[in-house]
This record gives C-alpha cells, sequence and structure tokens, in this order.
C-alpha cells in the first residue's frame, strides 16, 4: 500500500536525482558544439570559421588533451594546418564530411611515431597538393602505432602517399582516399592490419600497397575495398600501377575487393608467401589482372571474376622459387593481346598460366586471343593438373612446354570450344612445336598425361 510517507519521500528523491543530473549534465555540457566528455576547445583559440594557419593551437589542444585521456571533437568548418605531431592516446573526432583539415604548406601535415594508440576518425584531411617534408612519406604519416584507428575519414589531395602507415597494427576502416601522387594506402612492415571497406581512387602509382622491407611474416587482411582508377605515372612494368599490391608480405589475406580500371594489375603478389586472393572482382585490368609471382611458396586464387585484361591470372618464376598454388573456380574473360609495355617473354592474351606445384581446376575462361591455359614456361614446369576447365574462344585452348628439361603435366577433363588452333598444343617458349596432342602424338613427350580432354 502507498502511504502519504512514502509518497512524499518518493517525490522528494526525485528532485534529489533530478537536481544531481542537471549537475552531472552540466559538467558534461558540451561545448563548442562538441561531444559530451570531450575536451572544451574554447579556450585554445581554435576558430572552425577563421581561415587563419591555426597549427600552435591544434598542437596545444592534441597534446592537453592526450594528457588528460580526453577526446577531441572539432566542430564543422576549415583548420589550416601544418607541422603537427600526433600525441599517444590521441582520440580525434569530427563531423563526418565537414571537419576539414587544410594542409597549410611547409613541411609535414600530421605525422606520429612510437605511439600507443591513436584514433582519427569523421575527419577530412585535404593535402590540396601542397609539398610535404622530405621527413615523410604521406600525407597521415605513422610509424610505430600499435594500435591504429583511422575510420570514416577522407584523406584527398596528397604528393605522397595518402596513408603511410609503417610497423603499424589495428586497422583502416571505411575511409575515401583519392588524388595521391604515390598510392592511396601504403602499409609496410605491418603487424596484423586490417585494411577493410576502404574507397581508393585516381591516385597516381597504385592504390592498397602492403610491403616489407624484407620477406617476413605480415598478416594483413584487405577485405571489401573498392579501388579504381589507378594509374602508373612513374611508369615500369608493373612495380607501379597496381590496384592492391602484397611485396614480400606473408600470410596476407584479399579478398572480397572490388577493384577496376588499373593501369597494371588489380591484385599483384610478388614474393608474397602464404597469398590468399579469393572472391574478388577484377575489371579492365591494363596488364594481368592478378599476378602471384617470384620467390613466393603458397598461394591460393579462387572464386574471383575477371573481365577485361592483357592476362587473367599468373601464377609463375619458377626460375626464382615461386611455386606451389590452388588456381581454381575463377572466371577469366575479354582478354586482349595489347599490354603496356613491350613483353620479352609470353606477351599477352591468355587466361591462366602456371609453373610450379600447382592445381589449375573448374576455371571457365572465355575470349582469350593468344591461349587459354599456359603451362609452364622452356623448362620451367613441375607438377601441373589442369583439370575440369571450360576454355571457349581462344587462340589455343591449352599451350603446354615440351623443352627438354621441363617436368610433369597432367592435363585431364578439360573441355575446349571454339579454339582456332587447336586444343591442346605443344610449345617451345614462344614457338609452336606440335599440332594438337589431343589428335595424337601426345606420347612423344614423355612428361605429358592427356586424359579425358573434349572439344565442344
Amino acid at each position: 500500500m502507498l502511504n502519504r510517507r512514502l509518497l512524499l519521500s518518493s517525490i522528494a528523491s526525485m528532485g534529489f536525482c533530478a537536481t544531481a543530473g542537471a549537475s552531472v549534465a552540466a559538467q558534461l555540457k558540451p561545448l563548442q558544439n562538441g561531444l559530451r566528455g570531450t575536451i572544451d576547445i574554447s579556450g585554445y583559440g581554435v576558430d572552425p570559421g577563421t581561415a587563419s594557419d591555426q597549427s600552435d593551437a591544434i598542437d596545444r589542444l592534441f597534446k592537453d588533451a592526450a594528457q588528460k585521456g580526453m577526446p577531441v571533437f572539432l566542430p564543422a568548418g576549415d583548420y589550416l594546418i601544418s607541422g603537427i605531431t600526433l600525441p599517444d592516446n590521441l582520440w580525434l573526432s569530427g563531423v563526418p564530411g565537414l571537419t576539414r583539415l587544410i594542409h597549410a604548406g611547409g613541411g609535414h601535415f600530421l605525422s606520429g611515431e612510437g605511439l600507443g594508440k591513436v584514433t582519427l576518425s569523421d575527419l577530412v584531411f585535404d593535402g590540396g597538393g601542397m609539398a610535404l617534408g622530405s621527413e615523410v612519406e604521406g600525407l597521415v604519416n605513422l610509424r610505430g602505432v600499435a594500435d591504429l584507428t583511422i575510420e570514416n575519414c577522407t584523406i584527398t589531395g596528397s604528393s605522397k602517399h595518402g596513408i603511410h602507415a609503417e610497423r603499424c597494427g589495428g586497422r583502416i576502416d571505411g575511409n575515401s582516399i583519392s588524388q595521391a601522387a604515390a598510392s592511396g594506402i601504403y602499409a609496410v612492415e605491418s603487424s596484423r592490419l586490417a585494411i577493410t571497406a576502404n574507397t581508393v581512387f585516381d591516385c597516381g602509382n597504385g592504390g592498397i600497397l602492403v610491403h616489407r622491407w624484407e620477406a617476413a611474416e605480415d598478416g594483413t587482411m584487405v577485405s571489401g575495398n573498392r579501388v579504381f582508377r589507378i594509374t602508373a605515372k612513374d611508369g615500369g612494368t608493373g612495380e607501379n600501377g597496381n590496384g592492391i599490391n602484397i611485396f614480400r608480405a606473408w600470410n596476407v589475406m584479399v579478398t572480397d575487393n572490388h577493384v577496376s580500371d588499373c593501369a597494371f594489375s588489380a591484385i599483384r603478389a610478388n614474393s608474397a608467401t602464404n597469398v590468399q586472393i579469393s572472391s574478388n572482382q577484377c575489371l579492365r585490368s591494363g596488364e594481368t589482372a592478378i599476378y602471384s609471382e617470384f620467390g613466393f611458396q603458397g598461394a591460393i586464387a579462387s572464386g574471383n571474376l575477371i573481365d577485361g585484361a592483357a592476362n587473367g591470372i599468373l601464377i609463375v618464376n619458377f626460375d626464382e622459387g615461386g611455386r606451389l598454388a590452388t588456381v581454381s573456380d575463377n572466371i577469366v574473360r575479354n582478354l586482349h593481346l595489347d599490354g603496356p609495355y613491350v613483353h620479352d617473354g609470353a606477351g599477352f592474351g591468355f587466361g591462366i598460366a602456371a609453373e610450379a606445384d600447382t592445381v589449375i581446376s573448374g576455371n571457365v575462361i572465355e575470349n582469350a586471343p593468344k591461349w587459354g591455359l599456359m603451362l609452364g614456361w622452356g623448362p620451367y614446369m613441375r607438377n601441373i593438373v589442369a583439370t575440369g576447365n571450360l576454355v571457349r574462344g581462344a587462340g589455343g585452348g591449352c599451350a603446354v612446354t615440351v623443352v627438354e628439361g621441363a617436368g610433369t603435366a597432367l592435363i585431364a577433363n578439360n573441355l575446349f570450344q571454339d579454339v582456332k588452333d587447336g586444343a591442346i598444343l605443344g610449345y617451345r617458349w614462344n614457338d609452336k612445336a606440335t599440332g594438337d596432342l589431343m589428335k595424337g602424338g601426345s606420347e612423344a613427350f614423355a612428361h605429358l598425361t592427356l586424359s579425358g580432354n573434349r572439344t565442344g
């Protein structure tokens, strides 16, 4: 039963709670349109409405906030800055698309080194194409950050890389990165970094680069990104112009990315042991769409869709130790004979090529003007299995090396349709050395086993 005394007591308690709540709310009241619990920026002279350089004020604000363990929220507006060195434990955020940090020129823009944790979110970093100091490699330049988070930011107009992350862990997630003179994201010597759901486009030499100075464990995951319109302004034969490039980094996963209109490869793995390249969409690549090359051991290329490239998928360079792969369940179509340079090897216009300890199975290759499959190169072939593939509309269905010293190949249960020069052909490098081996003559090559292949 609710008596009068209990009712009055309850009303009094409610009044006390409301007063206490108001007091706490007053302490946490946002200032300068900020967020509760963030540092009050009003005493630092930071003004989103001024056109003057605010580097000194911003620098003091960041250092004080990090020391106090408080987040920094910057209201919408433009902040002209340069030479900012990020402190440890900085948590910086803004209004997505409206809080703009703009490079004032002269030296670096934002950098940090040897930090435990840094979080940057909901910000625009605009380099304006201004020159960056020689001591940095990117507009956002970070070295040795154990737990890095860059999320939902826009990074544009860098005269070098958009994000340079060296010896960093953590995640780079959901950002838009464009108009970098070099690459959008350059991650080197990473430690289990996640590069996910970013949009990287209109960059001069590369999209997302995962590199190491020496071949070693890396563990980066590159997943769910959209990369497009990547050029190779510094030229070369594959070091530039790639949407996603893995170099010397072991145990990297490249999955579920959409990569289009790159001057060279959509995905290029060089000396990348245990690389997994799966379920990617690769459109209109200028050279080879997917590459695993040079000194690697272990590569998976599965479930990818390739439409438009000079070559489809290459698992090559057994002469440099490249070996051990599976290439399965890919669609490769609409290839062309023209590449971005004069090729001194097999050239362009073929679907899938492999050299050593590799199984090629369950792939569909259509419209390959040179060859659908290419097995081995000169004497460089060992333990190749090509089974259950469909090649339709090709110059030659399958080119296999018959050079002395080449290792074994099993070519079985493949279907070839509309192959102009023949289904299975022996080659000595680029020179055709046999007729169609499906029609006889394969017994002359003890290293080859043909079984169950058909023409449509």
